[in-house]
């Protein structure tokens, strides 16, 4: 018997539009400051909440398909896609983006690449590694 592969991950964001430009407006947690600077980069972290709400949308039932959304929300279906696919990043690193903790290689043009959906191939190729390829593809199995 194998154990469940389903995991969700759940970025507790907000986007609050203002006159002129958007903010990402985090939950407030007791104990902590509640104006604290970030370096986090905004594009990236606005593209990772919108994959996140774009994603619950699907989850919940409010679209059937990627087309659908695309119409609705009057997006391109291929930005869309590639959007969605942040939602494949592995946890830690999704956390290292909201943090402002993020490596060199996690840039919003390079995440928008298609990429490994396995997780320690991600975390091995945006450190750097040597053993992938330069984009986060897999490797190519040659057998």
């Amino acid at each position: 018997m194998t154990a469940p592969t389903h995991i969700t991950v759940r970025v507790p964001l907000r986007i609050r539009r203002r006159p002129g430009r958007r903010t990402v407006v985090t939950p407030v947690v007791y104990g902590l400051p509640t104006h604290t600077t970030t370096r986090a980069d905004p594009a990236l972290l606005k593209a990772l909440a919108r994959a996140f709400r774009y994603q619950r949308m699907l989850d919940e039932g409010r679209y059937a398909s990627i087309s659908e959304m695309a119409a609705g929300e009057r997006l391109d279906r291929g930005y869309l896609g590639r959007l969605l696919q942040l939602t494949l990043l592995a946890p830690d690193l999704v956390e290292a983006i909201v943090e402002g903790k993020k490596t060199e290689g996690m840039t919003l043009p390079r995440l928008m690449e298609p990429f490994a959906v396995a997780w320690v191939v991600q975390r091995a190729v945006l450190a750097g590694s040597r053993d992938h390829a330069p984009t986060l593809r897999p490797p190519a199995h040659r057998g």
